[in-house]
């Protein structure tokens, strides 16, 4: 679940404490495994998109960089300000990406890590669809069915063993969005775009540091953690690396076991 206490829960209008410092200082790897999705938007000079999910900005800037007017939004407050502070010539806003305000404004929205956060992708795609112009395209990546498996098995099993939340067990894996290929194809036409392109893909991503996953699960799990007495997750997140350490921590280094949904539609 490569952004967003950002879009690695990014509903974008979630009740998750998106950590800017956090992210930016541990989690930078999420923009820069944006770069094969932003060659497939491949921006050209003078067009407008609306970069949705923008997090701390920088893929936006990539975007303005090839000459494109880029509007960039997210629902984190913090995120837009962080991004804001990075980026002060570029356009950021506040946004839910189920309500989006825009009317055929774009000639391309692009989405990078950020639609396995909202629970309510119908609502997202509509709005999506309302956002561009016709012809306009829709590029994105976010994470797909069997999306880290690993993690979430071992959260939810760690978890179940707190006796803090025994009585309220949550349910980690339910908590994001992670379609196959044919529901979300399916969805994109039934809203009424053309659907040109679509894979999944498996990508084990190297985390930062020896504390890798446990920054991970700190940055991406944080609703998780914060039901759990504070004295009583450094025990969780232990267990949590024992549960996945055979297969997840291979010379030193954490991995997520990400697998990542890419496509590119058309609005009709």
């Amino acid at each position: 679940m490569e952004q967003r206490p950002a879009t690695d829960d990014r509903n974008l209008s979630a009740p998750t404490s998106w950590n800017p410092e956090l992210y930016d200082r541990h989690h930078a790897f999420v923009s820069q495994l944006g770069a094969d999705v932003l060659a497939l938007l491949a921006p050209a000079a003078g067009e407008h998109i609306l970069d949705l999910g923008c997090g701390t900005g920088h893929l936006a800037h990539q975007i303005a960089v090839c000459g494109a007017i880029v509007t960039a939004v997210d629902a984190s407050a913090e995120m837009i300000e962080q991004a804001r502070t990075h980026y002060p010539n570029l356009h950021f806003e506040v946004a839910d990406a189920t309500r989006l305000s825009f009317a055929s404004e774009f000639d391309a929205v692009f989405s990078n890590a950020v639609l396995h956060w909202i629970r309510d992708p119908e609502a997202a795609i509509a709005s999506i669809w309302q956002a561009l112009k016709p012809g306009g395209r829709f590029v994105a990546e976010f994470g797909g069915k069997g999306n880290v498996q690993l993690i979430t098995d071992a959260m939810s099993q760690a978890m179940s063993q707190t006796v803090a939340i025994a009585a309220h067990p949550a349910p980690v894996a339910e908590s994001w969005y992670f379609p196959s290929i044919g529901e979300y194809t399916t969805l994109l036409e039934q809203h009424g775009f053309d659907v040109r392109f679509a894979a999944l893909f498996d990508r084990p991503t190297p985390l930062d540091g020896e504390q890798g996953l446990q920054h991970w699960v700190r940055m991406f799990g944080d609703r998780f953690l914060r039901t759990i007495p504070a004295e009583q997750q450094a025990t969780l997140l232990t267990e949590i690396e024992t549960r996945t350490r055979s297969r997840l921590y291979r010379n030193g280094t954490w991995f997520a076991d990400y697998r990542r949904i890419r496509v590119v539609a058309f609005k009709a």
